[in-house]
């Protein structure tokens, strides 16, 4: 990888399986958007940035040491997913999966926005996910520019805990709000150190987590998948429930993917809702 300061931007070439539609669409994050020429725009890690791929490069907005600090890091631009695409080609379903999906990075994010995050998208649909996150950043996020235009920073765990549940009837989240106040609370507090769980194993910070009112099996996965970036972590939904009994049966085991389950379950779950399954039932159907 190469990367050079280009005008306002950066531009970083030598890199493979990166599709910004596929790592932004795939469920793992809530806060970024594309305009009608795929240039998404979003805020990470307290910073706006616009990002755009043309030929074989990528060109993030910013300087050389917002590149070096945070944009390397949070885009795992120094994993090299296409080994990891051939090493969870254990069947000939996953060869088409991986395929599929292939340009899906699992994002470095701030761990407690991606705790809030996932406990906002329970029984919840990304567009609403998304209105509710952007709304929460809006009203108690700090403000930072980008060429002239205001974005909201997401709100730390300390500001969130001195919030009530009437402050956040404004999200109208419903009955997640006081999961929000509570998990805000006992990070701000202490009582959860999301970086002493990190560096803990995946079992344990499931358990942690769970610890949590309103964190069940499929939160604390999303959040130790996306949020602890432990990457064996295998987030079971509807969609995965149901490629794993149309390909796998009962008996399957997500270790059969180790150390890469959660890179291979963003493989699945793309391939499945995004139409690549559909077509390849409605492919068998007419042979």
């Amino acid at each position: 990888m190469q990367y050079i300061q280009d005008g306002c931007e950066i531009k970083i070439t030598g890199v493979s399986d990166f599709n910004l539609e596929r790592i932004f669409e795939c469920g793992q994050c809530f806060r970024w958007n594309a305009d009608e020429n795929g240039v998404y725009t979003g805020v990470a890690m307290g910073k706006a940035a616009r990002i755009r791929t043309q030929d074989d490069s990528v060109y993030i907005s910013g300087t050389i040491e917002d590149f070096e600090n945070v944009w390397r890091s949070y885009f795992d631009l120094d994993r090299d997913y296409e080994a990891i695409r051939r090493s969870v080609c254990i069947d000939d379903y996953m060869t088409r999966a991986s395929q599929f999906g292939a340009g899906i990075r699992i994002l470095h994010q701030d761990k407690w926005e991606a705790l809030c995050s996932f406990i906002i998208s329970q029984c919840n649909n990304i567009p609403r996910i998304k209105k509710i996150v952007e709304t929460l950043c809006r009203n108690f996020g700090d403000e930072v520019t980008l060429f002239d235009e205001k974005y909201y920073t997401f709100p730390t765990a300390e500001r969130i805990s001195q919030l009530t549940v009437e402050d956040l009837a404004v999200l109208r989240s419903g009955y997640r709000a006081p999961y929000i106040i509570n998990a805000a609370r006992a990070v701000a507090g202490g009582e959860l150190d999301l970086e002493a769980v990190a560096a803990g194993s995946p079992e344990q910070a499931l358990k942690t987590l769970k610890t949590l009112n309103g964190v069940g099996d499929k939160v604390a996965n999303c959040v130790v998948l996306f949020g602890l970036q432990m990457l064996d972590a295998f987030p079971i939904d509807v969609w995965i429930k149901k490629v794993i009994t149309q390909q796998y049966g009962k008996d399957f085991d997500p270790k059969v993917f180790s150390p890469y389950a959660g890179i291979a379950q963003q493989y699945m779950f793309y391939y499945a809702r995004s139409g690549g399954q559909n077509a390849e039932n409605i492919e068998k159907a007419g042979a």
